[in-house]
């Protein structure tokens, strides 16, 4: 394999065409940090144009700079060879700027065709809401996404996935120029990526240029046409996606090969640590058995709206089972909350680690207590002494990148965020460890650090459960992989022997084929 990486200059479009937006030596400070650093880019008419970096390269800040979220340092945005200055985002989406956000800017307490038309609702004779027009027109923008809500309900009603698609339906409202795409797929399901892949070409149909955030690796390469990477708020190069492959690619975000762990995994585990048997919530998911052994990975994979976060819930306390058992060592639990669960030793890394796993406007080292806080405080009082210590401990373990426990989590990337969260949890020193989407919008490298974390505190004696939408995740963490279709446990596998292909029979509710290249069943139907 090549590692010659063919890089052009910043600032052009390689092909002698003259881009439809140019980003000139952007550079954005915030207090005690450069977060981009002279970063040019450029966009060419009905071009999609991948743009790479780990957690924290500067991304999202350099689309928020061309959005009118942020106010430059320095640089120039030009547009169809015009110079602009975004001071506002009602400003750069009157000029064809439309960002479509990682973090979901909806108003829950707004139906869902409110908030498609926030900021240019239909109106009518003095001056009040054209309500026909405005859920006529949202009905049309969601029929073209196939979306099966309708315009009536409520942001607050709706799940992540189809929240996802509220912010992508508002984009469609304008006539843009540029459409940027901030990890658009993190929460969508199978069935939906297609829709926006669909919506994706129509637009460079129509000659829109297309920014496209994203560190899944097999879209990045199906959908763009050129990848310019970002790596600690300075740009690393273009190249051609035809011309280049993932191994170069990863090489320009992080400086090396990312060299992944296969690992034999081992087999000598402890005795159960968790065992659920025939546990049920009615209407959710029904009659769900496994166990999860110390010092061993159990994998939980399925289709969004399986039940595999439900399950975790209702081992965490949140949810009531209608029947069946918990059993944590061998003891039977009736967990009526998570203050339960948290006191009998598990711990829950949620799939949300913005809304349910961290408090982003407080800093680094008081989100790493939360908790724990008994074991800060005295009679009420905070120890300042003992947080930091605590904060330091997994601080140098796990890397955390920050300036300094002061920094505002909010502030962080997501990397660093999810390392945040599972110190919290590591610090009341759980006996189960349940990881739901551990990785979900982690750059490369940060996945492999927190693969290859998860891998440790297996080996160190921890049972951990993790739930994942990724098959390379649950295949190469895993002990074994619990597969789940439509609330129930459909198949158990073995995590070195199973096949790609039975897995998906097993989460899609087909009849699961025995393996019969390793020369012995990997998995077994579950009655």
């Amino acid at each position: 394999m090549s590692t010659a990486v063919r890089t052009q200059t910043p600032g052009t479009s390689g092909q002698g065409e003259a881009p439809i937006l140019s980003l000139v030596n952007i550079t954005k400070k915030f207090p005690g940090v450069i977060a981009l650093n002279k970063v040019s880019f450029d966009v060419r008419a009905g071009e999609v144009h991948a743009l790479l970096g780990e957690n924290g390269a500067g991304k999202s800040t350099l689309m928020k700079v061309l959005a009118g979220k942020h106010k430059p340092n320095g640089g120039q945005i030009l547009l169809e060879g015009e110079e602009k200055v975004f001071d506002t985002p009602k400003r750069a989406k009157k000029s064809g700027i439309v960002l479509i956000h990682q973090e979901q800017s909806l108003v829950p307490e707004m139906s869902v065709a409110e908030n498609i038309f926030l900021g240019s609702l239909p109106k009518k004779w003095g001056n009040r809401v054209d309500w026909k027009t405005l859920h006529r027109d949202s009905t049309e923008i969601l029929d073209r996404l196939k979306c099966s809500f309708s315009s009536r309900d409520m942001v607050s009603d709706l799940s992540i996935a189809k929240k996802q698609m509220v912010e992508i339906a508002r984009a469609l409202v304008f006539t843009p120029k540029i459409v940027v795409f901030d990890e658009p797929t993190a929460s969508l399901t199978d069935h939906e990526k297609p829709v926006l892949y669909d919506i994706i070409n129509t637009l460079r149909e129509q000659g829109v240029g297309i920014v496209y955030i994203s560190h899944r690796m097999d879209e990045i390469f199906h959908l763009s046409q050129r990848i310019s990477v970002l790596r600690d708020g300075e740009y690393n190069g273009t190249v051609n996606t035809a011309d280049t492959n993932e191994d170069e690619v990863t090489k320009l975000m992080i400086g090396r090969s990312l060299e992944l762990d296969h690992a034999s995994k081992p087999k000598d585990f402890g005795e159960n640590m968790l065992e659920l048997r025939g546990l049920t919530v009615e209407g959710v998911f029904k009659d769900v058995s496994f166990n999860v052994r110390k010092g061993e990975i159990v994998g939980m994979y399925g289709l969004v709206g399986a039940g595999r976060s439900e399950v975790a819930e209702t081992i965490f306390g949140l949810r009531k089972p209608s029947s069946g058992e918990i059993l944590l060592d061998g003891q039977v639990e009736r967990l009526r909350s998570s203050h339960d669960a948290v006191a009998e030793g598990i711990a829950l890394v949620p799939e949300d680690r913005k809304d349910q796993g961290l408090i982003l406007g407080m800093n680094c080292r008081d989100n790493m207590t939360l908790a724990g806080l008994q074991t800060v405080s005295w009679r009420g009082f905070m120890k300042s002494a003992a947080e930091k210590r605590v904060y330091d401990k997994y601080q140098q373990a796990m890397k955390i990148k920050t300036p300094s426990w002061r920094q505002k989590v909010g502030n962080l990337s997501g990397g660093n965020q999810q390392k945040i969260v599972i110190g919290k949890w590591l610090h009341t020193h759980p006996k189960l460890l349940i990881l739901d989407e551990p990785t979900r919008g982690i750059d490369v490298g940060s996945k492999a650090e927190i693969h290859a974390l998860i891998k440790e505190l297996a080996r160190s004696g921890y049972a951990v459960l993790v739930i994942s939408s990724e098959m390379p995740e649950v295949l190469g963490v895993s002990n074994r992989i619990i597969a789940m279709y439509d609330g129930r446990v459909t198949a158990e596998f073995d995590g070195d022997a199973v096949s790609e292909d039975v897995l998906v029979q097993a989460i899609t509710g087909q009849p699961v084929t025995a393996q019969s290249d390793t020369g012995s069943t990997a998995g077994h139907p579950a009655g």
